[in-house]
């Protein structure tokens, strides 16, 4: 756990509690990519967390122990829904860390929702029984969302969950036959959530309804952990009708947030062995999150390593 996730994120990196929200921020040149891997590593990889059944009595015999470590990794599953980058990105720097996503998914534990390739692709006009045609399979467990409209990006990601939730990877019945039923924790993983805002008409409604979408999949889901722009002009200036509408939803999802941990640059500007500081408080949610502070480096290997001021 040492050599991939930095010591000092470890409690904040392991399974949300039920109902818990982790909004994830950044700003032009400190990227979450880094944070948001280290999150799915814990997640998949790992499966000590604060909601996992209780570990084995000292004196279960070894067989007993092992049967009950993989039942609680198996018992927790990650949906993860990305709109700025593709599933190769994920899947090669996951790979790094010793993560192997599509290893994950046939067993059921992972599933991609790819919002990034055809989400604004023109689509020849469509009655209402094609809708379900128009939000493609490409596998069993990864899909691809083609319109930008909240309530269908929501119908979409829901199949996914609903798939998780029964235990099905890629290996799966198709029909939906496949005995589930098993319980697992989905935990929800958006990544860039803001850019379907930035790139939708803001007169619209797209922040309220973007809201309601993601509320509706918090009620579904374990956990959902999301990832947002949190530049200067973004949040403060709030002059154009996008401005304002991300701030509004950005503030609204800090709000409640359980934890939020926002990246940013050094404010003395660049060094050559700090790439950020990452600042973790609680958000407006019931949480009980310490405040902290750290600087942290990310290296051209892919390896982070986050320390304390003055180390």
């Amino acid at each position: 756990m040492a050599s991939r996730i930095p010591h000092l994120l470890e409690p904040y990196l392991t399974l949300p509690h039920e109902a818990g929200l982790v909004v994830l921020t950044s700003v032009l040149g400190a990227s979450t990519n880094w944070l948001l891997l280290r999150h799915l590593y814990s997640l998949l990889k790992l499966s000590s967390s604060p909601t996992s059944k209780p570990a084995p009595h000292a004196g279960a015999p070894e067989e007993s122990k092992s049967t009950e470590q993989e039942q609680q990794e198996e018992d927790v599953a990650v949906l993860l829904i990305s709109f700025l980058r593709d599933f190769a990105f994920w899947r090669e720097n996951a790979a790094r860390l010793g993560l192997d996503l599509q290893a994950a998914a046939r067993r059921g534990r992972f599933a991609y929702v790819d919002g990034l390739s055809s989400l604004f692709f023109p689509t020849p006009a469509q009655g209402p029984g094609q809708q379900q045609q128009q939000q493609r399979v490409v596998e069993g467990w990864k899909r691809v969302l083609t319109s930008p409209v909240p309530g269908d990006m929501g119908r979409v990601i829901l199949e996914s969950v609903e798939q998780l939730e029964k235990g099905k990877g890629s290996t799966g019945a198709a029909d939906g036959t496949l005995d589930g039923g098993n319980g697992k924790n989905v935990v929800l993983v958006i990544d860039g959530l803001d850019f379907v805002l930035a790139a939708s008409n803001p007169a619209a409604g797209t922040a309220m309804a973007l809201r309601e979408m993601l509320m509706d999949l918090r009620e579904r889901t374990h956990a959902a952990i999301v990832t947002l722009a949190a530049d200067h002009p973004l949040i403060k200036e709030q002059e154009t009708t996008l401005e304002k509408q991300h701030a509004w939803f950005a503030l609204n999802l800090a709000h409640e947030a359980d934890t939020v941990l926002s990246l940013r640059l050094l404010d003395t500007g660049a060094a050559k062995d700090v790439s950020g500081v990452i600042r973790i408080t609680g958000g407006g949610g019931m949480s009980h999150t310490d405040g902290h502070e750290y600087l942290y480096h990310v290296g051209g290997d892919g390896g982070v390593r986050v320390f304390e001021r003055g180390q």
